[in-house]
């Protein structure tokens, strides 16, 4: 079955990079083989400000089953971003993160590993304490991005039985 997947990710930095990951489903036969399809309008409700952007956020995670939080090197400095994961984590939405940074981007630039320091999600525990953390180059995104969010959305409000990363076999890029 293939879930809705809100991606969280740095817009203005990373949007090159959450693209390859985001449009994966669409070299896939369909959206079953993929596992997952994107949820997204970000573009134009940008341009509505602060108030627009709450709103577009909320109504996305009522739709999605899955928050995926594309991790660049400047996303865990992102206040909108921080507001998704919270906003995930209260509503009981399963979040994963994903790290892109060794994704090209258009100038076919690589940027540096980003933290996943994100503050404390339910007052005690980090985000990676809670969800798991794949990279989408050394673990196979592409190939795998399907399983690890049906694996998320099936542990779902149980922090304690979303698995932990798998390894994969390494792919020669990021782009397909």
């Amino acid at each position: 079955m293939a879930r809705r997947v809100f991606f969280s990710f740095h817009y203005e930095r990373d949007n090159w990079r959450a693209s390859q990951v985001r449009n994966s489903w669409i070299t896939k036969p369909d959206r079953e083989t993929a596992g997952f399809y994107d949820h997204a309008e970000w573009e134009t409700v940008e341009r509505q400000g602060p108030q627009a952007i709450r709103n577009w956020i909320n109504n996305q995670m009522n739709g999605s089953s899955v928050v995926c939080v594309l991790i660049g090197s400047e996303t865990c400095q992102r206040p909108w971003i921080r507001y998704e994961i919270q906003h995930a984590h209260e509503e009981g939405k399963a979040v994963i993160g994903v790290r892109v940074h060794q994704c090209r981007d258009i100038d076919e630039n690589q940027c540096e590993p980003g933290e996943t320091d994100f503050g404390l999600i339910d007052g005690e525990h980090t985000f990676e304490e809670l969800y798991p953390v794949y990279d989408w180059v050394d673990d196979n995104g592409y190939e795998n991005l399907g399983e690890w969010v049906e694996d998320a959305a099936m542990g779902a409000n149980r922090p304690d039985l979303n698995p932990p990363p798998r390894r994969f076999s390494r792919p020669t890029n990021c782009r397909r």
